[in-house]
């Protein structure tokens, strides 16, 4: 074998061979077997126990296995392609692509607005390739970032894509990395952007690998989900390389421009560097490096604002997160169920609390948790938050995996619409929910090993134990719980509840594009009611805009609601500009300005709805 340049990790095709490089400390050798059953020895590769070498004449589409010491040979940790399945051979992948999104510029983090997207379940077909005809309808909607259910190659065809075992590779049954690659080019063309939601706190166990090459885990921690990965260990440094180069490659390979980091408080890390910092930092800065800035967002249980301070002021420098609290909220106000952690939030306040301070957990006393939680002096930038009133976890980890559009009346339904477009943070849609599909989103696999599916199952009834009221969770291995999921996009384009929600939507998304809602709020002028009732917030305009106030009724019936007016204004100004309740979007009658019994003007409100106002 011929020596070349050295990639850093994985089988990377060139003219007239292929380099390989992989990191197995322990090994005393190893060799890159064929599909053909020839086998090639690889050499030590520096001191930390890489192994490396080019094997010339073969080339895209080759299968290949690493043999560790005469053992049985197993795939690489850094493919990049599984076309058998996490149990077959890796394969080399084609370096290049005719890209055609020279000049795409992404939004910015603030002016986001997020779709999740679960590529098995969003069409009937489940590719990548069966997304892009759906695209124009996402970017008329006023979509501007399809973020992507973890695509990383797992078990079998059906997955949530929390269980996948190799960083680099793209599911198979999803297309490949061809596939994402065509979704992300045709997405680009349209003014889309494309975010990843990437799993670097555990890797599923079915075709897991990487413990047999070296210390990728730990036994000092645990993960709900299984092993902790070994970040702050001997060996770390190579852990890290493996995880941050996977994103890497994701944004070089296939022109990713955001990245959502899954469940980062189960990633324990006690260096001075914290892993999900260096990965950020990496991101930005090859994000500079090619002229596309690149975000990183992170989903934490921990409500920790150092998340997104600058790195400068002690924070980790992540552009934004997913804020839980304000969802958890906004389902207490819609639903009244306190359950489980819903049993942390109370009425409007907490909804307030939300919109004007991102967390509503800041140190707050914990009944679920046994301790306060979040940190009680660092503020946060709502502006730095995703919201949402549904995503794939809180859809998912229902018992039937019940959306909340079915789970309340069709007003409250587009009560919780309204208040994540119109909030000041960046808001989130669940895929479906802008045209009212019922489908639900269960928790879905299709695993090999019968030990394993049956751990999944028994683990899955376990969990609702407490609350099923003797009902069971769809099996998770069916087909059928997998089917259930598929949407139907036709509901958008139908007269009746479909078409008219997926027009309150786009009507939502254009006044936020116009009003600009992320505008910071004026605390003095916020009134909220702990029972939920209602709850009337203003905040003032910006670079020439004019002040906003949102009326929230969340209870039924007729109510009488004002906009916060500060000292010496005019009351009268104000212009109704939508109301959820108006016969345009199926509701029951339009607000009207009244007058109290003193004589200033207010706001006939028809609850539950929200009312949005301008002056």
């Amino acid at each position: 074998m011929a020596e070349g340049p050295s990639p850093l990790l994985g089988a990377w095709a060139h003219e007239g061979g292929t380099r390989f490089r992989v990191w197995a400390p322990d090994a005393k050798e190893v060799v890159v077997v064929l599909e053909d059953g020839t086998e090639h020895l690889l050499a030590v590769d520096g001191e930390r126990g890489h192994w490396a070498g080019t094997l010339e004449g073969i080339g895209i589409g080759t299968a290949y296995r690493y043999r560790l010491d005469g053992g049985d040979p197993l795939p690489d940790p850094a493919s990049m392609s599984q076309p058998d399945g996490v149990h077959g051979p890796s394969a080399i992948v084609e370096p290049s692509f005719a890209w055609t999104d020279e000049g795409f510029v992404a939004p910015a983090f603030e002016d986001s607005v997020f779709y999740e997207l679960h590529i098995g379940t969003f069409t009937e077909e489940g590719t990548f390739d069966a997304v892009i005809p759906h695209l124009d309808r996402l970017a008329d909607l006023g979509v501007t970032t399809v973020e992507l259910l973890p695509v990383s190659q797992f078990p079998g065809g059906r997955n949530w894509g929390y269980d996948g075992v190799f960083p680099f590779a793209v599911q198979d049954t999803y297309g490949g990395l061809g596939g994402l690659r065509r979704l992300v080019d045709a997405a680009h063309a349209r003014g889309l952007a494309v975010c990843l939601d990437v799993v670097h706190n555990h890797l599923g166990p079915e075709g897991n690998v990487l413990g047999r090459y070296g210390p990728y885990f730990t036994d000092r921690y645990r993960t709900p989900w299984g092993e902790a990965l070994n970040f702050d260990g001997a060996g770390s440094d190579a852990v890290r390389e493996l995880f941050v180069e996977s994103a890497r490659f994701f944004v070089a390979q296939a022109h990713v421009d955001a990245f959502r980091l899954d469940a980062v408080h189960a990633i324990v890390d006690s260096t001075a560097h914290p892993y999900v910092e260096q990965l950020t930092y990496e991101l930005h800065r090859l994000g500079r490096e090619v002229g596309r800035p690149v975000v990183v967002v992170a989903e934490s249980a921990s409500n920790d604002p150092r998340l997104t301070r600058p790195v400068e002021e002690g924070g980790w420098g992540l552009d934004g997160q997913w804020n839980d609290d304000f969802h958890h909220a906004l389902h207490v106000v819609l639903t009244g169920e306190r359950a489980g952690y819903y049993a942390h939030y109370e009425g409007a306040r907490d909804l307030e609390r939300a919109f004007t301070h991102g967390f509503v957990l800041e140190g707050r006393w914990s009944p679920s948790r046994g301790m306060h939680h979040g940190h009680p002096r660092l503020g946060v930038d709502p502006g730095r938050m995703v919201v949402f009133s549904a995503n794939h976890d809180q859809v998912g980890n229902r018992l039937a995996g019940d959306r909340l559009t079915t789970q309340v009346d069709p007003e409250r339904a587009k009560v919780a619409a309204a208040v994540v477009l119109l909030s000041p943070s960046v808001p989130m849609l669940f895929m479906g929910d802008e045209h009212a599909d019922p489908a639900p989103f269960p928790y879905f696999v299709s695993h090999g090993d019968p030990a394993l599916i049956e751990a999944v199952r028994t683990g899955r009834a376990e969990e609702f134990v407490a609350f099923s009221k003797g009902r069971t969770p769809p099996d998770a291995q069916s087909e059928d719980t997998f089917r259930s999921a598929v949407l139907d996009h036709s509901l958008a384009d139908h007269r009746g509840v479909g078409r008219t929600r997926w027009l309150l939507h786009q009507e939502l998304l254009r006044l936020r594009r116009v009003l600009r809602p992320q505008a910071a709020f004026d605390e003095r002028t916020s009134d909220g009611d702990d029972a939920a009732e209602a709850l009337s917030m203003r905040w003032s305009g910006r670079d020439g805009l004019p002040d906003i106030a949102l009326l929230l009724a969340f209870g039924d019936g007729e109510q009488v609601l004002a906009p916060p007016t500060q000292d010496d204004e005019d009351p009268t100004g104000w212009r109704l500009v939508l109301d959820t309740a108006d016969p345009t979007w199926g509701g029951p009658a339009a607000t009207a300005c009244v007058s109290d019994a003193d004589g200033l003007p207010g706001w006939l409100v028809h609850g539950p709805a929200v009312v949005l106002l301008s002056r």
